[in-house]
């Protein structure tokens, strides 16, 4: 028996056992999805009320799937930018992806392709934490690759679910509300806790400036550049900052 037939292996376990592994993998997602759904609420509202077909912005979801990366490809859309620009800057925003996968790749290593690729395309910030602890408590890597696969189903479908009911919402609600707003003010309630490093308000603070000093550009660049802008900073800052004596 070798690791390549795990996902195989996993679909011939006992029903109960299988389903008992999915729940709870879906039971440790619950907490994240209180605030995974009103964000994806919100995104589907603004996506309806963008000078875009509805249904574009909702496949953010489902082809993108990740909120910071989605916010900005669909301001960019509504911007008018061309699509490489919207292109290069979501693969930019989900640059950290390629870290979470450096993290699971132990637990995925000699597992088939298809269970790769599908466990890589549900990698995102909660699927990453609830993973992590999957595994380190399951007895056995089939256990925790069920427990990776509710958690990523339960978030796949709350996401897609809450993006569809605010895209549907918001086509009937004024836009006078601007409750678009709520999405800045999600994303810097994540921001603030993960400043805690000299590396990470340097990259925040250039990206910040970047963004202000480049809105005029040309095709809508001014995002991709502060975008880039705050990871050479951070790449730049890190390795001196570790030098720093404790």
């Amino acid at each position: 028996m070798t690791l390549a037939t795990t996902p195989a292996i996993a679909l011939e376990a006992p029903p109960d056992a299988r389903r008992a592994h999915l729940m709870a993998g879906a039971r440790a997602m619950a907490p994240w999805l209180l605030g995974v759904a009103p964000f994806g609420l919100v995104i589907g509202i603004s996506a309806a009320q963008a000078d875009i077909p509805t249904f574009a912005g909702w496949l953010t979801g489902p082809l993108v799937f990740a909120g910071s990366a989605q916010v900005a490809t669909i301001q960019l859309l509504d911007d008018g930018a061309s699509p490489l620009v919207v292109i290069a800057a979501a693969l930019a925003i989900n640059l950290r992806l390629v870290l979470y996968s450096a993290t699971m790749a132990p637990h995925w290593h000699g597992t088939s392709r298809r269970w790769q690729a599908l466990a890589g395309y549900l990698l995102v910030d909660p699927t990453l934490a609830v993973g992590v602890d999957g595994y380190e408590r399951a007895q056995h890597p089939t256990h925790g690759h069920l427990r990776y696969l509710g958690a990523g189903v339960a978030l796949w479908v709350t996401w897609l679910g809450a993006i569809a009911v605010g895209a549907t919402a918001g086509a009937s609600l004024p836009s006078g509300l601007h409750l678009e707003m709520v999405i800045p003010l999600f994303l810097i309630g994540e921001l603030v806790p993960r400043l805690g490093d000299r590396t990470a308000r340097r990259a925040a603070l250039a990206a910040a400036v970047l963004a202000i000093a480049t809105q005029g550009v040309p095709l809508h660049l001014g995002a991709l550049l502060a975008i880039l802008g705050g990871l050479a900073v951070a790449l730049a800052t890190e390795p001196r900052a570790q030098e720093v004596p404790a």
